[in-house]
């Protein structure tokens, strides 16, 4: 569940080639910077324009007049930076994406559809498709002994050798609000974190996390199943 397969969809990110190269995600977050730079060489005139140097945006995004965009950056097509959004740099964001009022984001990368809407750090990180943060949940990407991270799944540790690591969310994981992701946590695909949660290491797939001590398994219900027991319920 560590693995780039295992956590995302490529085809929903221009960063694709990195994932396909790579076998972890914490192996991508220094490759950040230099890929956005080749990157944008290659993107399409005819639906991306130039604003500044190394800023790239989709002619079909919004962008508010009060937001920061810090080069290195692409803006994907149909995402939306909203007010006071302040994008340090290194930041490649896809397509439908949200980045709220006064969300900072610095050297990451945001799959399609992820939402970071409000009051949201994400540093060092990498969201997958569909991932939504809740208000005010953040990453904390430095360790406070400020020595490297360490992605931690019981009694199997991978040393990572970064100083800065923020968290990886798989395809489809929702954040509850303010809850803190500590250095080098991995949440697996469609698990949901509940909020004012404090989540260090990993977090399975198809999981919901409560506690630290209390992950359960998420029910899988078909759509229909769901719509059937919503029905008879009433």
């Amino acid at each position: 569940m560590y693995t780039n397969n295992e956590l995302f969809d490529f085809t929903q990110t221009l960063a694709a080639p990195l994932f396909e190269n790579t076998v972890y995600p914490w192996e991508i977050l220094p490759q950040i910077k230099d890929f956005i730079l080749k990157l944008v060489e290659m993107l399409p005139e005819d639906r991306y324009e130039k604003r500044a140097e190394g800023v790239w945006v989709a002619k079909t995004a919004k962008v508010a007049p009060t937001a920061y965009l810090g080069a290195p950056v692409i803006v994907g097509e149909y995402a939306e930076v909203r007010h006071c959004a302040f994008v340090r740099g290194s930041a490649l964001i896809g397509e439908h994406a949200t980045v709220g009022n006064s969300t900072e984001l610095k050297n990451v990368i945001l799959f399609a559809h992820v939402e970071v809407p409000h009051y949201n750090y994400v540093g060092d990180s990498i969201l997958g498709y569909y991932a939504h943060m809740g208000a005010g949940s953040i990453t904390s990407n430095v360790k406070a002994d400020r020595g490297l991270v360490v992605v931690k799944d019981g009694e199997e540790h991978f040393e990572t050798g970064l100083k800065k690591f923020g968290a990886i969310l798989g395809d489809h994981v929702e954040v509850g609000c303010n809850s803190v992701l500590n250095p080098g946590t991995v949440v697996g695909k469609n698990s949901n974190i509940y909020p004012l949660s404090m989540v260090r290491g990993v977090v399975p797939e198809n999981s919901i996390y409560k506690n630290r001590n209390d992950v359960v398994e998420k029910r899988q219900e078909g759509y229909i199943d769901r719509c059937k027991r919503d029905y008879d319920g009433r």
